[in-house]
């Protein structure tokens, strides 16, 4: 069988990475990628604003720098994109209504939907973890758990988009969230 031509390994094209198409990518393509990675318009529009970014590690610094500064507004705009994280297959109903009873206490007292970062927990771990958080961020006060929010939510976003721009550079060897979203899915029912 007989190859056709082919071009030497230094004339081959460059193929863009994930960070080169994010960095050249339309601002409203930009933006809707981002709002899956966090539901605020403000923070969105601050990272698009900003490119090119030289490094998928300097886009998630920038990413971060722009979570920490989220008005209460933005913050509120935020938690209200944000749904219960997702639990494996296999939980059974009791779990649910354990963790739908400890949602309702959470929501009643914050008037927000619990947000989680779930990282690298073991996925049969996820419920367990979701259900202490509940429970001990419940002792809370207001200020206090919005502040705890607000940096949860700093590292879903990260990982979100760090799984979006997986394969962009050295930072993306870290392990992210599991899934596209990293568990951060509806739960039934939401």
């Amino acid at each position: 069988m007989t190859r056709g031509p082919t071009l030497p390994a230094h004339r081959l094209p460059h193929l863009p990475t994930p960070l080169d198409a994010f960095n050249a990518a339309p601002d409203d393509e930009v933006g809707g990628l981002l709002l899956h990675c966090l539901r605020s318009l403000r923070w969105s529009r601050r990272l698009a604003a900003h490119r090119p970014y030289p490094d998928v590690e300097s886009l998630l610094a920038a990413a971060d720098e722009a979570a920490y500064d989220l008005s209460p507004a933005d913050l509120s705009e935020a938690l209200a994109g944000e749904s219960l994280p997702e639990l494996p297959e296999d939980t059974y109903s009791a779990a649910y209504t354990a963790l739908t009873a400890a949602h309702a206490a959470y929501e009643a007292k914050f008037g927000h939907v619990f947000v989680i970062s779930l990282g690298e927990t073991p996925h049969g771990e996820s419920l367990d973890r979701v259900l202490e958080g509940i429970r001990s961020r419940l002792t809370n006060d207001p200020e206090e758990e919005r502040v705890v929010a607000a940096d949860e939510l700093r590292r879903l976003a990260r990982g979100r988009l760090a799984e979006k721009l997986r394969g962009a550079g050295p930072h993306t060897s870290a392990a992210p969230p599991r899934g596209a979203t990293g568990h951060e899915q509806p739960a039934p029912g939401k």
